[in-house]
């Protein structure tokens, strides 16, 4: 659902079944104001968790997701890397070589690409406020229109398989709070980072995302998010954050593969698991 009074227009994610979760089974709604999700959480095992294994986020190629394999490539790992970032402030992150207490894997489900004409065009509007009136902070939104969105879902397994945290998420870009990038892959790549950070926040804490006081960010992770070295080396296998030069690229416009490298040639996590099968009408969750 798009609250247009809260945060302008905005697109519509499908919330989809992909088939990579082990169950879907007492899986509930768990919405937040522009994020539509459903989730499932075994609290006391979770937070008996000390270890961790990131896998590579999955993102196969679908006909009707007009991303090409660089741009999928780029979502996903944004959406590893974040991940990977945020859990090492509750886990101990290790490499595919390694136990671990739970192993947790991200499948992309759906993204609909963003119009680089309407993210120019909403920049140029930008820039000409800028110009303008100088000094007058007043925010320019987007152009509803040309918007993209993003769908995944996402567990944690245990060493045995078993389900221990599930969730399938779905949120789309909005005119006020979305960054408007001039690349097809612009607003699902900025929505990884919010997909990563929810999930995460499941995994650690047994309990919804969605709700409360946001957290402000620890301040070990700022010197992460600036370009520095992670936490953990296992982390390395998604690469460093672009830093200054991504922020300065995302208040520019300008496309995640102009300041992003990444994912690492040799993840240290090991190779993805193989495509999942497309999903078609009738594996789409009924809202």
């Amino acid at each position: 659902m798009c609250v247009t009074f809260a945060v302008g227009g905005c697109a519509t994610a499908p919330l989809e079944r992909a088939g990579s979760l082990r169950s879907y089974d007492r899986m509930s709604d768990a919405n937040g104001l522009v994020t539509r999700s459903q989730i499932r959480v075994n609290k006391q095992d979770v937070l008996a968790a000390k270890t961790i294994r990131i896998g590579s986020t999955v993102f196969p190629a679908r006909a009707d997701v007009e991303l090409n394999e660089k741009e999928r490539r780029l979502v996903a790992n944004a959406i590893s890397r974040e991940l990977c970032l945020r859990l090492s402030e509750r886990f101990r992150i290790v490499s595919s070589d390694d136990e671990a207490d739970l192993t947790v894997q991200a499948t992309v489900t759906h993204a609909k690409p963003t119009s680089p004409t309407a993210s120019g065009a909403s920049k140029a509007l930008s820039i000409a406020k800028t110009v303008a009136l100088p000094g007058v902070p007043v925010p320019v939104p987007r152009l509803p229109v040309g918007l993209g969105s993003l769908s995944v879902e996402a567990e944690a397994r245990d060493f045995a398989g078993f389900q221990k945290a599930a969730m399938v998420w779905a949120r789309s870009a909005n005119s006020i709070a979305s960054s408007a990038r001039v690349a097809n892959e612009g607003d699902a790549y900025d929505l990884a980072a919010e997909f990563g950070a929810d999930f995460a926040k499941l995994v650690a804490t047994g309990e919804s995302p969605f709700g409360g006081v946001p957290a402000l960010p620890p301040m070990e992770s700022i010197p992460v998010r600036l370009g520095g070295a992670p936490k953990y080396v296992a982390c390395e296998a998604f690469g460093r954050f672009p830093g200054l030069t991504g922020f300065v690229g995302q208040g520019l416009g300008l496309p995640p593969e102009w300041t992003d490298a990444g994912a690492n040639e040799s993840p240290a996590n090991g190779p993805a698991p193989p495509p999942v099968p497309e999903v078609n009408s009738g594996q789409m969750l009924t809202q």
